[in-house]
């Protein structure tokens, strides 16, 4: 099952971590000393029933960039119905499938919906028991190239997602993960914004502080936003911003 128990990244390192050796980090909420960002309309438990969590119905979430956004799926979660919830740059789209889940099997399934007015459509795909949730393909008008990430969400493991944006002299891009404080582990994407290059990006979440693959901290989360300040190899200062926006 793709969670974060036995998440295996694709890379090893994010695009803007390769070779990067951080020889010093110092990350805070802010130097304002206003009150750390809140999302009032994120989940503070759960979502998914412990009935679910060895079974492909219950709820899966994600991110996605090439825009940035976020993704909820909904199978039987305590309801007949199969729904799932689109959010990209901010506006939402509300997405059906009528594909059958039959317990025992894979299952792979249209979502369809209407996001900014035009008709859009996700395929979404997971293997038995809820293992590797994948969108395999999606028709969104203005968003060709568009990257998901998505995990199974479990009765005892609340998964937030945060939106945000890395940048370094001469570069910059998109920097979104998926954190689970139960398991003390996250995923994500990142994106450059020039060239469009993606890549996946995964560690561990230990007191605040979010730790890449290679023991590197590259940022800490206060409440529900993220900030980091850190020097690559070449001694470039590299930033990471990101609010949680589910």
């Amino acid at each position: 099952m793709k969670t974060f128990k036995n998440f295996k990244t694709l890379f090893t390192l994010s695009l803007f971590f390769i070779g990067v050796s951080i020889l010093s980090i110092s990350c805070s909420k802010s130097d304002s000393g206003a009150a750390a960002y809140r999302c009032l309309a994120c989940r503070n438990a759960p979502d998914a029933l412990a009935a679910n969590d060895a079974s492909g119905k219950g709820i899966y979430k994600g991110v996605a960039v090439g825009s940035s956004g976020t993704l909820s799926i909904n199978i039987q979660n305590g309801v007949n119905t199969i729904t799932a919830n689109m959010v990209l740059d901010g506006i939402s789209a509300s997405l059906t499938s009528n594909v059958t889940y039959v317990d025992g099997q894979a299952y792979v399934a249209p979502f369809t919906g209407t996001y900014n007015g035009t008709s859009v459509s996700i395929t979404f795909s997971i293997a038995i028991g809820g293992a590797m949730p994948t969108v395999t393909s999606s028709s969104i008008p203005g968003h060709p190239n568009i990257v998901f990430t998505l995990y199974k969400e479990t009765s005892t493991s609340l998964l937030e997602a945060f939106e945000g944006t890395y940048s370094k002299t001469g570069e910059s891009g998109i920097f979104n993960i998926i954190l689970s404080t139960g398991l003390a582990r996250w995923g994500g994407i990142v994106k450059k914004d020039v060239s469009g290059i993606t890549g996946n990006i995964s560690g561990t979440y230990v007191n605040n502080n979010v730790i890449d693959d290679n023991g590197k901290t590259i940022g800490v989360i206060s409440v529900d936003e993220l900030h980091g300040s850190f020097l690559d190899g070449n001694g470039a200062t590299v930033t990471t911003t990101a609010h949680r926006t589910l």
